[in-house]
C-alpha cells in the first residue's frame, strides 16, 4: 500500500504536481465531480492524486507522464471517501481487518471505532489490541477512547476500569481521535467529578467528546450536556431530538444499524424543516456480518436517507464533509479538494448510490465490490481469548425466583422491535413450587444476567416482554455494556445449558431448545469477535436467526435487542448482574411489586 503522508510532508509535491513540474501517480479523468464544498456535480473534471493526496481538481492533462496511471472517470461520479463517526467494530462479531475487508467496497474509507465493548471484558489492553488490528489496512481506523467502562458504575460489574488517567493518557495517541460516547449524562449533568476528569482531559488535548444523550428532555438537559464540551450524538430517535440537537450546535448522527432503524424517523428533522443540514451526520453504531454483506455499509444509509426524501448530494455530505468537520478533520477528510487524502468513491448511479470503485489513499483498492489490496489476517493473543470466568457450573436452581402466594405482580422490560429502549411494564404471573413462573400467554420469559470477569458469583434475574418465545432459551456474552453473560429463556433447563455452553466455548452466542443445542456461534476473542471470516461469521448468525424463529421469535435482528438488557443507561427498565435498574431514575428497584 502507498505510505500516507501528513500534509506538512508533501507541500512541495502537492504544489509542483498542481503546476505540471512533477508529475501525478494518479489521474481520475472525465468524471462527474460531487463537490460536497458547494454542493453541486462539476462535469467533466479530472484529479490528480501523488503522495496519497490531491494535487489538483480540473484538467490534469499536464500532470500525467509515462508512469502515471490514469482511471477513466466518463460516465462516473466521483464521491469523497464515505466516513463512519459512530461505529462499534465488535458489534459486527468481526475483528478490524475482516470489517474493513467488508465495508472498503462499499465506500466507507474511514471509521472512528469506539471499542468500549472489549474495554468493558479486557480494558486499555483490548483498546490497545483492536487499534494496532486496525493499522497498515486501506481503512483509516480511529478510535475514540471508551468513556464509561463500567457505563454505570455501582449498578453493574465489567471485566474492567477506564479511569481519567487512562483517557489523558490516550489522549497522546494518534490513533485516538477524541472521547467515545458519554453515556453517563447524569453524571455530566450533575457534575460528577471522574466525569468531568475525563471530559477536562480531552479538551486540553484539542480532540472530540462524543455523545450519547438518550432522554427526550432537549431543553435544560440537553443544553448542560452539549457545554460541556460534547459535539455530537448518536441516540436520537424522534425528528425532535435531533432537530433540537442541531440547533444547539450538537452533530445529530442519524443511525441505522441491523437493529436500530431509526433514519426514518430523525430524518424527518431535515425533511420537514427548512434547516441547513450541516449538522446532520449518517452512522450505522451497530452493523451485523451478514447486513454488510447483504445490504452494506454507508452505501446502504445513503440509500435510506434518499428513500426517506433526502436529495442524494445532502446525503453524501452527511458521511463526507459533515462527518470530517465532526471530527475536525476537514484538512484532511471530507472532500475531493486539493491537499486532502485522496480517498474517493466512483459511482456508476448517484439515486442508488452504486459504487464501481474506490480509491484509498491514491491506490485503488475496489473495484466492482471486489478488494484489490490484501489484508492479512488479524493475529489477537491467548489472554483476549480467555474471558469467561463463572464461579461455578450453571444449575437450573440458580434461575428461580421465589416467593410465596399464587401469583406475584413483577416490573417487566417490554421491548421494542428494532429500537434500543425498553418500556417499564407491571406484570401479574403465576406461582408454583413457592417459583415464580414464566407465562408465554403474556409473552413474558424470564432473564439473567451473570457476572462472569472475576468468578463474583453474582446474578439478576427479570422478566422480559415481547420476543415470543414458545420454548426454549438464549444465551449471548454480548451483553453491553459490561458484557456478562446474558439468558433468556422459557425454562431453568434450557437457560442452565445455554449459559453453561458459551462458558465451554469462551463466549458467543447461542439457542437451545429441549436440552439440545440447536445454533452456536463462537465469539472466541473477548467473548465479543470471532477470527473467522465475515461469510462465516454471516453463515452462523443466519442459523442462531433460524434458531430464534424456532423457538417463536420473527423479530428484526433479535439477538441485538437482547443484547441491550443489560444496559443500565437505556431507558427504562433495565437487568444487570447486580439487579433491576430503573434507568428514568437511575435506581435498583425491587423485581416483586406485591
Amino acid at each position: 500500500m502507498n505510505k500516507r503522508y501528513e500534509l506538512w510532508e508533501v507541500t512541495k509535491n502537492l504544489s509542483a504536481t498542481a503546476m505540471g513540474l512533477e508529475k501525478a501517480e494518479l489521474v481520475v479523468k472525465n468524471t462527474n465531480l460531487i463537490n460536497v464544498n458547494t454542493k453541486e456535480i462539476i462535469n467533466n473534471v479530472d484529479i490528480a492524486v501523488t503522495k496519497g493526496r490531491i494535487a489538483l481538481i480540473g484538467d490534469a492533462s499536464h500532470t500525467i507522464g509515462d508512469d502515471t496511471r490514469v482511471i477513466d472517470g466518463t460516465g462516473l461520479y466521483a464521491s469523497p471517501g464515505f466516513i463512519d463517526t459512530h461505529i462499534h467494530v465488535e458489534s459486527s462479531m468481526l475483528t478490524v481487518r475482516e470489517y474493513a475487508r467488508c465495508v472498503v467496497p462499499h465506500g466507507t474509507t474511514t471509521i472512528y471505532m469506539d471499542p468500549h465493548e472489549i474495554a468493558n471484558v479486557l480494558g486499555v489492553e483490548g483498546i490497545k489490541l483492536m487499534i494496532e488490528d486496525g493499522k497498515n489496512i486501506p481503512l483509516r481506523v480511529y478510535a475514540a477512547m471508551p468513556s464509561c467502562v463500567p457505563a454505570a458504575p455501582g449498578f453493574e460489574d465489567s471485566g474492567a476500569v477506564i479511569t481519567p488517567k487512562d483517557i489523558e493518557e490516550a489522549m497522546k495517541l494518534k490513533e485516538v481521535a477524541g472521547l467515545g460516547e458519554m453515556m453517563n449524562f447524569p453524571g455530566v449533568m450533575y457534575g460528577d467529578n471522574n466525569m468531568h476528569e475525563e471530559l477536562q482531559a480531552v479538551l486540553k488535548s484539542n480532540k472530540v467528546i462524543t455523545g450519547h444523550y438518550s432522554v427526550p428532555e432537549t431543553e435544560k438537559g440537553l443544553n448542560s450536556y452539549i457545554s460541556a464540551g460534547i459535539s455530537c450524538c448518536h441516540e436520537s430517535v424522534r425528528k425532535e431530538d435531533a432537530l433540537a440537537k442541531m440547533r444547539l450546535g450538537m452533530y445529530a448522527q442519524m443511525r441505522e444499524g441491523s437493529a436500530w432503524h431509526d433514519v426514518k424517523e430523525t430524518i424527518r428533522s431535515i425533511t420537514e424543516n427548512n434547516i441547513d443540514t450541516r449538522f446532520s451526520v449518517l452512522i450505522s453504531d451497530d452493523t451485523h456480518p451478514d447486513t454488510l454483506l447483504k445490504l452494506g455499509h454507508l452505501d446502504h444509509i445513503i440509500r435510506r436517507a434518499i428513500e426517506e426524501g433526502v436529495d442524494p448530494l445532502t446525503a453524501i455530505q452527511m458521511v463526507t464533509i459533515n462527518a470530517a468537520q465532526c471530527f475536525s478533520m476537514q484538512r484532511d477528510l471530507g472532500s475531493i479538494s486539493p491537499g486532502k487524502w485522496a480517498d474517493i468513491v466512483l459511482l456508476s448511479d448517484l439515486d442508488s448510490i452504486k459504487i464501481d470503485k474506490v480509491i484509498f489513499n491514491g491506490e485503488l483498492a475496489s473495484e466492482n465490490k471486489t478488494m484489490l489490496i490484501d489484508i492479512p489476517k488479524s493475529q489477537y493473543p491467548e489472554f483476549a481469548k480467555n474471558s469467561m470466568h463463572l464461579h461455578k457450573q450453571l444449575e437450573p436452581k440458580d434461575f428461580e425466583i421465589k416467593a410465596e402466594g399464587i401469583s406475584a405482580t413483577v416490573r417487566t422490560m417490554e421491548i421494542i422491535e428494532a429500537k434500543v429502549g425498553t418500556i417499564y411494564r407491571e406484570t401479574t404471573l403465576p406461582i408454583e413450587n413457592n417459583n415464580i413462573q414464566n407465562d408465554l400467554n403474556q409473552d413474558v420469559c424470564k432473564v439473567a444476567v451473570i457476572e462472569r470477569h472475576k468468578a463474583s458469583g453474582s446474578i439478576g434475574l427479570g422478566f422480559v416482554k415481547g420476543f415470543g418465545f414458545k420454548d426454549g432459551a438464549v444465551a449471548s456474552t454480548v451483553a453491553h455494556d459490561s458484557h456478562n453473560l446474558l439468558v433468556v429463556g422459557t425454562n431453568d433447563e434450557d437457560m442452565a445449558l445455554a449459559g453453561n455452553t458459551l462458558v465451554e466455548c469462551g463466549g458467543g452466542m447461542v439457542v437451545v431448545k429441549n436440552g439440545k443445542i440447536i445454533a452456536l456461534h463462537q465469539l472466541p476473542i473477548a467473548g465479543l469477535i470471532t477470527d473467522e471470516s465475515a461469510e462465516i461469521a454471516a453463515e452462523r448468525v443466519h442459523k442462531l436467526e433460524l434458531g430464534w424463529k424456532e423457538l417463536g421469535c420473527n423479530l428484526v435482528s433479535p439477538f441485538m435487542t437482547m443484547a441491550l438488557l443489560a444496559l443500565p443507561v437505556l431507558p427504562e427498565l433495565r437487568l444487570t448482574n447486580r439487579g433491576l435498574v430503573d434507568t428514568l431514575n437511575f435506581k435498583f428497584v425491587d423485581l416483586i411489586i406485591k
